[in-house]
């Protein structure tokens, strides 16, 4: 369960990391309520999880679930440019998410 707490709580930071800058300095409201609600559930959820998780790998997880789906979700939207290399190192990210699940 803390595993699935854990993933959910990296799509959480993909979403106020998003709502972060279309809040345009926190200037916009409807952004910045999503920031805010996201931002705390997601450390909630990263904190729930690592009550039976290390530190580091939980850390770790939530990062990189975060960052490739914030990238991906950047370059969807065409807000940033797609590249062959740039999907190749966010493939990269997730396998070292997939490995730290398997050698956990």
């Amino acid at each position: 369960m803390s595993w699935l707490v854990l993933v959910l709580s990296g799509v959480l930071e993909a979403v106020w990391a998003t709502a972060l800058d279309r809040s345009q300095g926190f200037t916009r409201p409807v952004p910045t309520a999503v920031f805010a609600v996201a931002l705390l559930a997601s450390m909630a959820g990263l904190a729930h999880a690592m009550r039976e998780l290390p530190v580091g790998t939980s850390y770790a997880v939530w990062v990189g679930i975060g960052a490739v789906l914030t990238v991906a979700w950047a370059m969807v939207t065409g807000a940033e440019p797609v590249s062959a290399l740039k999907v190749v190192f966010l493939a990269m990210i997730v396998g070292g998410v997939v490995g730290l699940k398997l050698v956990h």
